[in-house]
């Protein structure tokens, strides 16, 4: 796995008394057929938090590179939520 860069290490305490990363990887607008690849590297240099929903449409190919950093690299999936607010 290559070096981890230091400010990804960063995280604020929640209510809950989870931590959250302060970076996250964005994932609105990512082209289709990089979103995989894409995922899979931020996770290798340190990125914890990835950021997705349903209205970005890149679900599977987000899924397939969590998938694919956490089988190469080891990494431990974990899954949080987000408020989902309804458009009318």
């Amino acid at each position: 796995m290559s070096t981890v860069l230091p400010a990804l290490t960063k995280s604020v305490r929640l209510s809950s008394g989870h931590p959250m990363p302060l970076l996250g990887l964005g994932t609105f607008l990512s082209k289709p057929g990089e979103v995989a690849a894409a995922v899979k590297h931020a996770i290798k240099v340190g990125y914890r938090h990835v950021d997705t929903a349903a209205i970005y449409g890149n679900e599977k190919e987000v899924g397939d590179g969590v998938r694919a950093a956490c089988d190469e690299y080891g990494v431990k999936r974990q899954v949080g939520s987000k408020t989902c607010i309804e458009l009318n």
